[in-house]
């Protein structure tokens, strides 16, 4: 189609609206006209051309449905973590430094391995912790202090 002439003519008009009651998707009103998806979408849009949202029946996964118990999300479970850890564990002190008995280098890294990086990266002497981490974390209980503190948010907002 040449650049100067209108994209909606009312050919075009009449199948989009002929598309749409139709209930053909989007896609398959756009490759019928032969304009994009999106210009289909606007042009819907600003007819004011709408369609009612389906609700959709969530199922549960079986073992889930049968115990009665909805999953947890990650975060939901490392906060219940990282409140245990901070419940059980004595306070440290910030100034308090972390011993890094297994230091490693990225290739050695692994998920058995603290991630915490120590030095600047692209020095000699640049490596991570190594540690034990925490179960389902990435970092040993030191940096896990040191990267989950409490209120540090609210912190941040306020700074």
């Amino acid at each position: 189609m040449p650049a100067n002439e209108p994209t909606w003519t009312d050919e075009r008009l009449e199948r989009l609206k002929a598309g749409f009651q139709a209930k053909l998707s989007c896609r398959e009103i756009a490759a019928d006209i032969g304009v994009s998806r999106n210009a289909v979408i606007g042009k819907l849009s600003r007819l004011n051309l709408t369609r009612q949202k389906s609700i959709k029946v969530r199922r549960h996964a079986g073992n889930d449905a049968a115990k009665g118990k909805r999953a947890k999300s990650v975060p939901r479970l490392q906060y219940q973590m990282l409140r245990k850890l901070y419940a059980e564990a004595p306070p440290a002190a910030d100034n308090e430094p972390i011993h890094s008995i297994h230091p490693c280098s990225l290739l050695e890294l692994s998920e058995e391995k603290c991630r915490w990086p120590i030095s600047t990266p692209g020095l000699a002497d640049f490596c991570f912790c190594g540690n034990t981490p925490i179960d389902g974390l990435p970092y040993c209980a030191g940096h896990t202090r040191l990267a989950y503190r409490p209120g540090s948010r609210q912190r941040v907002a306020r700074g």
